[in-house]
């Protein structure tokens, strides 16, 4: 799927029946690792990364070459778009000072330790992309398919904006990430959104494990596992505090409970964290 150095691969015309998908790498690199692992002992079909493969953790480039050998098709997050494109800081979609000031750092970070050839390769990630599960439209995307930073939360977006979205992108099945907290909604007999969650850091749940999706399909009916992926998280947050990063990102991968980017949370999802 993926012409060696060259640009990302695409999933094939012929409908699949079982496909995982990933969302917010963030130089997760272990995590990541872990899930083609376990993605491949599952007997999935195909693997599609939802963007955002930089950000939070350590060593970016170290995450390339695992989608590249693994031909894994990505699409294009904010992280992806600024800085494949040199921009000034990640357009992750925070408004609160606080949230801004730690994704300055990340993102200062990410952009420093991120090749100028993975740079090059980042810029030809797609927008979107569509597949066919099952009987099933399928449409991949980042934050949301009208704008890569949407944040999409459970508590907080009506079933009937998420219907208008399907319709309107011509999709049975919406698959995004972007927030950091997987979740799924049916929207109607045939209509599904699905928030795959992030590899690169726990959903706030006190949980270590990361979370990614597996669809399935049979004709026209889908089924969706998310899955906690155990990983050497200990390992990793030895190799942030080897690079110097913020104390508050290595402690979230220690205790599973987010100490930053909260104050964009909803309110029912920041009363389910520590903080």
């Amino acid at each position: 799927m993926i012409a060696p150095g060259g640009a990302p691969g695409r999933l094939g015309p012929e409908p699949l029946g079982c496909v995982a998908v990933f969302g917010g790498v963030y130089s997760n690199h272990v995590a990541l690792a872990a899930a083609i692992e376990d993605a491949r002992a599952r007997g999935v079909e195909a693997m599609l990364c939802l963007g955002d493969l930089g950000a939070f953790g350590p060593n970016p480039d170290k995450v390339f070459p695992l989608l590249r050998d693994a031909e894994i098709p990505v699409v294009r997050g904010n992280y992806d778009d600024s800085i494949s494109r040199g921009l000034d800081d990640c357009r992750c979609g925070y408004t609160d000072p606080r949230d801004n000031y730690y994704a300055r750092l990340s993102y200062q970070y990410t952009f420093s330790n991120t090749s100028p050839e993975n740079r090059k390769w980042m810029s030809g990630f797609p927008d979107e992309i569509r597949f066919r599960l099952g009987g099933l439209d399928v449409l991949g995307f980042h934050g949301s398919p009208r704008q890569r930073n949407e944040f999409l939360w459970e508590s907080a977006t009506p079933t009937h904006f998420l219907t208008k979205l399907a319709r309107e992108h011509r999709a049975d099945v919406l698959v995004g990430t972007h927030t950091g907290i997987h979740w799924k909604r049916r929207l109607s007999s045939q209509s599904w959104y699905v928030n795959v969650g992030a590899l690169g850091r726990p959903a706030n749940d006190g949980r270590t494990e990361v979370w990614y999706a597996i669809l399935r399909a049979d004709v026209r009916q889908l089924e969706v596992e998310f899955v906690p992926l155990a990983y050497d998280h200990q390992a990793l947050a030895h190799e942030m505090a080897t690079e110097e990063l913020p104390i508050e990102f290595i402690d979230t991968i220690r205790t599973g409970w987010w100490t930053t980017c909260l104050e964009i949370l909803p309110a029912k999802e920041r009363a389910r964290g520590r903080f």
